[in-house]
């Protein structure tokens, strides 16, 4: 299983991101996606997951209004467009694989991107 993210970047407080996510080696329209961010000194969090249909998306309260994920089962490629970004959102940002998404819960994965940094400054 391969796993890339792409997409970060330097940014003004108050800008739009949109980071994505490309996979290989396995059947992506059959497992749910997410994405997880860790800020230095920090626990890794879950942002926000996609259930395999699309039909079910959950997001951490924090990102609620501001962040959309989306999938493209045809490309592989799972996507996250932040808006009006602030400092504290700052972190390195991880694709996830396979972790559960429902009932509000955004599970740990099967596996992990090598991450994309986001840096927003004030």
């Amino acid at each position: 299983v391969q796993v890339v993210e792409t997409g970060g970047g330097l940014v003004q407080a108050g800008g739009s991101l949109r980071l994505s996510c490309s996979t290989s080696g396995l059947r992506f329209d059959d497992v749910n996606m997410g994405w997880f961010r860790q800020a230095p000194g920090k626990e890794r969090e879950g942002v926000s997951c996609v259930s395999w249909s699309g039909a079910i998306t959950i997001y951490t309260d924090s990102v609620k209004g501001r962040f959309t994920i989306s999938r493209d089962n045809a490309k592989n490629t799972l996507y996250l467009q932040m808006n009006s970004l602030k400092p504290e959102d700052t972190a390195m940002y991880y694709c996830a694989v396979g972790g559960a998404c429902y009932d509000g819960r955004i599970g740990v994965p099967g596996y992990w991107g090598q991450g994309t940094q986001v840096t927003v400054s004030s």
